[in-house]
């Protein structure tokens, strides 16, 4: 992970039981990066670009992680 990275925006945040996952957008020197993460981990990342499908990518784990029992905090 960059240390130099910026939250910018949460796109979403889930809750199941006492976990929390965030999916924040982070702005670093070599564009924009995508974090699943929760308070102590972070559990995915990857490059994200500000286009439409980058964003139906999130909305399809957002709704993976609600099919799974995962709810809106």
């Amino acid at each position: 992970m960059d240390g130099d990275a910026r939250p910018v925006a949460t796109l979403w945040r889930l809750a199941l039981n006492d976990d929390r996952l965030f999916c924040t957008i982070y702005r670093h020197d070599n564009g924009f990066q995508l974090r699943v993460e929760s308070a102590t981990t972070v559990i995915l990342t990857e490059p994200f670009e500000l286009q439409p499908r980058t964003f139906a990518r999130t909305q399809a784990l957002r709704a993976s992680l609600k099919r799974r029992g995962w709810k809106e905090s």
